[in-house]
């Protein structure tokens, strides 16, 4: 067994080394560098509750220390019985009424910042995107402008954006710390959340509601360009021909495997809302394949031939047949080479 000395080791270190994770992470996936509305009205609660429990906190110690002090044992002298404040009534009231104060003071802000942040009133004139969680991927369908896609959503820096959240199978839960907080993503009931986006650049956004095997790799990023370039992004999608044949041989023999293979039962490219797997529309623009790992062509071979091993209970799994090195290949350089548009993550915010 540890003697206090060993204890207190084994505690300074576990401290010290929690300190210092706390400091990890990445900029665009952080609710404590807010770069949206709802992501600095949340951060605005977290400072104010901070506070208010570190004056709590801070006051209790205060307390405890000048108890310690004043009232210890002194050498010499006798033991007796300090005077009893059972039952007195200013007491009783100043610890009632302090604690209310304190509840007010933080829900009030809390209430408003909620109402504020779940208006709709100006929806109507707004990006409106229809939001479909699935085990485990996102699926965009842009209100009205007759695109769809997965995974990367492209909104306008400065603008409002009203996600309409619906899910396929289980629940699921939207959150990009980064931009705004979290919300639920039921099968049945639709919720709204708006996002607003101070600055452009990719934002990385997260399932924050357990949800099967992969819900950990359930991720997605918002990628945030100037109105000009959102515009010129929306034009490029809309004039995406799903029946261009491309000009190299083997992304060609790729494009005929795709189809032979019917990978067109589930996934679309173009204008499809009705897919039941990820839109490729624009798959070769994405920084990201599967929402993890880093799309190169090896990674993409090995998804191919594997998703399994990525990503545990997806739904691609064993729904068609085993492909060799060589098919795989073929297939891998036809989806690199759907990029549609000059307008990517990586463009973003430069």
């Amino acid at each position: 067994m540890l003697g206090w000395m060993g204890k207190f080791r084994a505690l300074f270190l576990l401290g010290s080394l929690a300190l210092v994770l706390s400091g990890c992470g990445k900029e665009n996936l952080t609710a404590l560098v807010p770069k949206g509305y709802g992501a600095e009205s949340s951060m605005d609660l977290i400072i104010l509750t901070t506070v208010i429990m570190l004056f709590v906190f801070a006051v209790v110690m205060v307390i405890y220390v000048i108890t310690l002090i004043r009232f210890r044992k002194k050498k010499g002298q006798e033991d007796y019985i300090p005077k009893q404040v059972e039952g007195n009534q200013t007491l009783e009231t100043v610890w009632t009424v302090i604690p209310i104060l304190l509840l007010i003071i933080i829900a009030v802000p809390t209430v408003l910042a909620t109402f504020d942040l779940a208006d709709e009133t100006d929806a109507k004139d707004s990006i409106n995107i229809n939001v479909t969680g699935n085990q485990y991927w996102w699926h965009f369908d842009y209100a009205g402008e007759e695109i769809q896609t997965s995974q990367d959503l492209y909104i306008p820096v400065g603008e409002k954006v009203y996600l309409n959240m619906l899910s396929s199978d289980v629940i699921h839960s939207l959150w990009v710390p980064s931009l705004s907080g979290k919300m639920d993503v039921n099968p049945e009931n639709e919720n709204t959340m708006y996002i607003e986006a101070y600055e452009e650049g990719v934002y990385w956004g997260k399932c924050a509601e357990f949800c099967g095997p992969s819900h950990s790799l359930m991720d997605f990023k918002i990628v945030v360009v100037s109105p000009e370039e959102y515009e010129t992004w929306i034009a490029d999608m809309q004039n995406v021909d799903p029946e261009q044949e491309p000009q190299d041989t083997v992304a060609l023999e790729g494009q005929a495997l795709f189809e032979e293979n019917n990978c067109m039962a589930c996934h679309a490219i173009g204008s499809s809302p009705v897919a039941t797997g990820p839109n490729l529309t624009n798959f070769g623009d994405r920084s990201r394949l599967a929402g993890i790992k880093e799309l190169t062509k090896d990674n993409l071979v090995d998804w191919l031939q594997d998703p399994e091993t990525i990503k545990p209970g997806n739904k691609m799994t064993g729904k068609y047949p085993a492909l060799s090195d060589e098919d795989a290949d073929a297939i891998a350089e036809y989806l690199l080479q759907l990029q549609p548009s000059d307008i990517t993550p990586e463009s973003a915010g430069n």
